[in-house]
């Protein structure tokens, strides 16, 4: 399974494996991402070093993670979609984040990029 072939299964597995599981950050990286991939989220570069340190600390802090997917596009390499990721924290705290994200596609279906525009939602 890639983001290629389905994104909707990208998009609620990729948090769940990369923040929860034990699995090797870089591994769980490296299944859905090009080597070279670039994360734009809310106009910060992302590479993947800054993405795996990204990785660790949520590690730390979230009891639970879910994504709803209101919808999710594949065009040829280009994709779309707009979720929202619902985080509970080990303190208890939920915080719910809406995501828009437009990205491009490696010939293998793994991101190779992808820009994003986020905003805190209410949690329900």
């Amino acid at each position: 399974m890639t983001p290629g072939t389905d994104l909707t299964g990208y998009l609620t597995r990729y948090p769940q494996e990369a923040g929860l599981s034990e699995e090797d950050p870089a591994a769980v990286l490296d299944r859905y991402h090009t080597e070279d991939y670039e994360l734009v989220n809310d106009g910060v570069l992302l590479d993947r070093t800054r993405l795996l340190d990204h990785i660790r600390p949520v590690r730390k802090r979230a009891a639970g993670l879910r994504v709803e997917v209101e919808q999710a596009l594949v065009d040829g390499d280009q994709v779309a979609a707009r979720y929202r990721l619902i985080a509970e924290m080990s303190k208890g705290d939920i915080i719910t984040t809406e995501v828009y994200m437009f990205g491009e596609l490696a010939p293998d279906g793994r991101l190779r990029r992808a820009v994003q525009a986020t905003r805190p939602i209410a949690s329900t």
